[in-house]
């Protein structure tokens, strides 16, 4: 791979190619867009990808910064849900293990049932990862509790619960995709605005001019394939 593939020049250039048309034009490199970026262009579709501001800038810049099988979804009765983001979880973290990282959490117990409701509820968090798993969760006495939350309230404390879950890296997650896009052969393009969407008589998009960023005149337009 030439070092110039990673130049925002050299990708502007290839939007702006004569005659250049994609299968794909996603709109938008926050998450979402970076992903199907990713997926098209690894099955060996055209994919254009732009971004107005820079790649994650908006919502996706703004995650909690975990990467969680939702806890509370279990509470919920929501198992299928809790199964599949426990699965997404371990995968992340086999895919990127140098993005992804254990995460103890202490849920304090101040009253008497919080134990065994906890206890058992997060146990099956555990039983319901499988070979994903994070770390086992465990009780704690008071102690231990006040060892790891010093600052915790400490009237009434009884102890407490610990289990594992995941925290990333989303501003690094965000640059790798954009390079296994790459890599795939897909065009990415920040600091780039779709401003309008060209369409045939019957509807379908066919192209999108966009105005590049410190420019007022739009440039484009870049093509999509006819189905």
């Amino acid at each position: 791979m030439g070092e110039t593939l990673w130049r925002r020049e050299e990708q502007l250039a290839r939007l702006t190619e004569p005659g250049a048309a994609w299968d794909f034009l996603v709109v938008g490199g926050g998450a979402t867009g970076l992903g199907v970026a990713v997926d098209a262009a690894s099955r060996g579709h055209r994919v254009a990808m732009v971004d107005r501001h820079d790649f994650c800038k908006g919502t996706s810049s703004r995650s909690t910064k975990l990467v969680h099988g939702g806890v509370r979804y279990l509470q919920q009765g929501n198992v299928s849900l809790v199964l599949e983001a426990l699965r997404e979880r371990g995968i992340m973290r086999e895919n990127a293990p140098h993005l992804v990282r254990n995460l103890p959490f202490v849920v304090p117990n101040y009253e008497w049932w919080e134990a065994p409701f906890y206890g058992i509820g997060l146990r099956l968090y555990d039983l319901l990862a499988g070979r994903y798993g994070f770390g086992r969760s465990r009780n704690l006495n008071r102690e231990q509790t006040l060892e790891r939350i010093p600052t915790v309230e400490t009237k009434g404390l009884r102890g407490g619960v610990i289990y594992y879950d995941g925290q990333f890296d989303d501003a690094r997650l965000a640059v790798n995709l954009m390079q296994t896009a790459l890599e795939h052969g897909a065009c990415c393009v920040n600091y780039a605005a779709v401003v309008a969407l060209m369409k045939s008589a019957e509807g379908m998009v066919e192209g999108a001019p966009y105005r590049p960023a410190r420019s007022s005149t739009p440039r484009g337009p870049s093509r999509t394939r006819s189905a």
